[in-house]
């Protein structure tokens, strides 16, 4: 018998379910109210990388000018980097849309509600349909926290949804949130020329990262002429003629032309009559979820932003392919489930920065023995070669086996170089591995390499 799928929501973790079970039989229907392809990753992710793409070309000539390359100034049309974000947004949409009609999935347009447990209301721009399902996924995504404290008005207060397509760059501009987002706007936004203060509510950006990862990228932010205001929490922001005024805990206040708000998201859980079907929250307002995604209603499955667990696009996509295989029978109960711990993730500031696994710190926490060894990118032929010697690969391994937990990369491409690292965590192997792998020379994974050795 074909299964009835439901999907509510069209973004990473609704699209793999929804392609995985496609291509297994499954009878496959999305409902999605905005953008396929999902607004967290098309209106954040994708735009917020494309900008610092090309503030990172205008940065470029700093590095260019140790190689004996003359510098010339560049400038950035708004207008056409406006273009290239819209027509690379719509071009992930039609992407991802002619490839889940091409399985056969069924694209629906509108707002889900759950009329109970095997029943979901569909109210479009054609009428109502109430859809039958045998399982049915929520995969809605998040949207920007918002404090009451403070109301953007998408000119001057922003959300970080405000800032793409961007319509001017900030003369100076505040980043109140210090966690990934809030670093990569202020590497955006130095790029681009603003001055920028970083409003830090802890003694660290990036709490809970690598302290020596999270230190490279200060000494960076200080060399860019970024102010730092830390152990500060922002409390008001007024907009008083051409500024806005930030006001903080502690007495201090700050004046830029614009302040954009990167503390956080919230889960999208409101109107889908969750309590019809009998899904429960968890205690921050997220669908609760077993290590197979499934909710307290054992055939209604969430994944994505909305499950709480981490918000990456990678999870969410892995979460998805998962839970099609689970619900049509490829893997069972006791087969090897999601290990959160193990995902890595990527921050796309300069230097770049980028980790997986096992925490130096957490394992101190834990008072785990681990052997750490590190080793500066300084020391490889190919980032002198191109004149980036700055950051490092640390390793962290287990002292008795060998096997590798986890690892930080700061530097050029450290996003990419993780990957090494990730399969080595993922898999399960050993140091040894690592150090047995013949790379390229002259190449930055030789780094790990020889963190390896």
């Amino acid at each position: 018998m074909t299964k009835r799928f439901v999907i509510i929501g069209g973004g990473p973790a609704g699209n793999a379910a929804a392609s995985t079970a496609a291509r297994l039989g499954a009878e496959v229907t999305i409902v999605e109210r905005d953008i396929i392809g999902g607004a967290a990753h098309l209106l954040d992710c994708v735009p917020s990388k494309a900008m610092i793409a090309t503030g990172g070309a205008l940065t470029m000539t700093q590095r260019f000018a140790g190689m004996g390359v003359e510098q010339h100034d560049v400038e950035v049309d708004v207008d056409t980097l406006s273009e290239r974000i819209s027509n690379i947004t719509e071009r992930l949409k039609a992407t991802t849309t002619d490839l889940l009609m091409s399985q056969g999935v069924r694209i629906m347009r509108g707002v889900a509600t759950f009329v109970d447990d095997r029943h979901v209301r569909v109210e479009g721009a054609d009428g109502q349909e109430v859809l039958e399902a045998d399982a049915v996924l929520v995969s809605t995504g998040s949207r920007p926290r918002i404090p009451g404290w403070v109301e953007p008005d998408g000119t001057r207060i922003l959300t970080t949804r405000d800032c793409y397509p961007p319509k001017v760059f900030p003369k100076s501009i505040v980043v109140i949130g210090s966690g990934v987002t809030g670093v990569e706007f202020v590497h955006m936004f130095t790029s681009f020329g603003a001055d920028v203060t970083l409003v830090v509510s802890r003694q660290q950006v990036l709490p809970g990262k690598d302290p020596e990862a999270a230190a490279a990228l200060e000494d960076s932010f200080l060399a860019r002429g970024v102010k730092l205001l830390k152990g500060a929490r922002a409390q008001s922001i007024d907009v008083v003629g051409d500024e806005v005024v930030v006001r903080c805990d502690d007495g201090r206040e700050v004046r830029a032309t614009h302040a954009v708000l990167a503390i956080g998201s919230e889960p999208n859980v409101e109107g889908l009559n969750l309590e019809g079907a009998g899904v429960a929250l968890d205690s921050r307002g997220y669908i609760d979820i077993d290590q197979w995604c499934r909710t307290n209603v054992p055939h209604v499955y969430a994944a994505g932003d909305v499950s709480g667990k981490l918000p990456l696009s990678s999870v969410a996509t892995m979460q998805g392919r998962k839970i099609a295989e689970h619900l049509m029978g490829v893997i069972r109960d006791d087969h090897r489930h999601l290990a959160y711990d193990k995902a890595a993730s990527a921050i796309f500031t300069k230097p770049e920065i980028a980790d997986v696994g096992l925490a130096e710190a957490e394992a101190f926490a834990l008072g785990r023995k681990i052997r750490v060894t590190k080793v500066p990118f300084s020391s490889t032929a190919k980032a002198l070669i191109h004149n980036d010697p700055t950051g490092f690969v640390k390793l962290i391994s287990d002292p008795n086996t060998g096997v590798v937990l986890g690892g930080t990369i700061v530097g050029r491409h450290a996003g990419e170089l993780i990957s090494m690292i990730a399969l080595a965590v993922t898999a399960h192997l050993k140091v040894v591995d690592i150090l047995d792998t013949l790379l390229v020379h002259p190449s930055l994974a030789e780094a790990v390499t020889e963190s390896a050795e």
